[in-house]
């Protein structure tokens, strides 16, 4: 019989409805991570969104007897979190959020290997600017930008957990991108830098 830590997310939620608890645990390992990230980026609110993380392990237990494999294990999963996410930032809006300065609330980025020192520098000065810059942007933009910039997650699994078509969430992206680049020119900093800071091509 195959090891568990070789099968797809799929084979492990088919392994996870006969029973198999430890099927359960290697899904979480893999994804608890990724999505509580997500999450915390999304909200910035680190204690909602370890909330939010296990609201959705909540979710795929109560629909784990009903799976179908419809879809990647993955896209479900995010589509989940970023429906939590948007329901939550709509009634965070009434209310005060963590501060974007608030050590609680965020953790720096690790600076790129190869960087110079000045350039770790610049990293670390910009991670705050850039994320006030996120966090203003509309919930769709940011959405798509932090799934494709920091998960690394395609365009077409992105149009499946939003729902939206590729055309769409590629002009969302780009828009995104425009937007955070023009908030760095109004700040004086050098776009191609920032850019590269945080994986963006410039």
């Amino acid at each position: 019989m195959d090891s568990v830590l070789d099968d797809t997310d799929e084979a492990l939620v088919l392994r996870y409805q006969r029973g198999d608890l430890a099927a359960f645990e290697l899904l979480v390992d893999r994804h608890r991570a990724t999505v509580h990230r997500f999450l915390v980026r999304f909200l910035q609110d680190r204690a909602r969104a370890e909330d939010l993380v296990q609201e959705c392990w909540l979710r795929f237990i109560d629909a784990a007897p009903r799976w179908r494999r419809q879809a990647r294990f993955r896209t479900w999963l995010f589509a989940v979190a970023r429906n939590l996410a948007t329901d939550e930032a709509r009634r965070m809006a009434h209310r005060r959020t963590t501060p974007l300065n608030d050590p609680a609330g965020f953790t720096a980025e690790p600076v790129a290997p190869g960087r110079s020192p000045e350039e770790a520098v610049f990293d670390l000065a910009l991670q705050p600017v850039l994320r006030a810059a996120i966090a203003g942007l509309p919930a769709e933009q940011r959405e798509v930008f932090l799934l494709r910039e920091y998960e690394g997650v395609p365009f077409a699994e992105i149009a499946e957990i939003t729902g939206a078509p590729v055309p769409t969430v590629k002009s969302r992206m780009r828009y995104a991108l425009e937007a955070l680049r023009a908030h760095l020119v109004d700040l004086g900093l050098a776009v191609e830098g920032a850019a590269r800071a945080e994986g963006v091509e410039p």
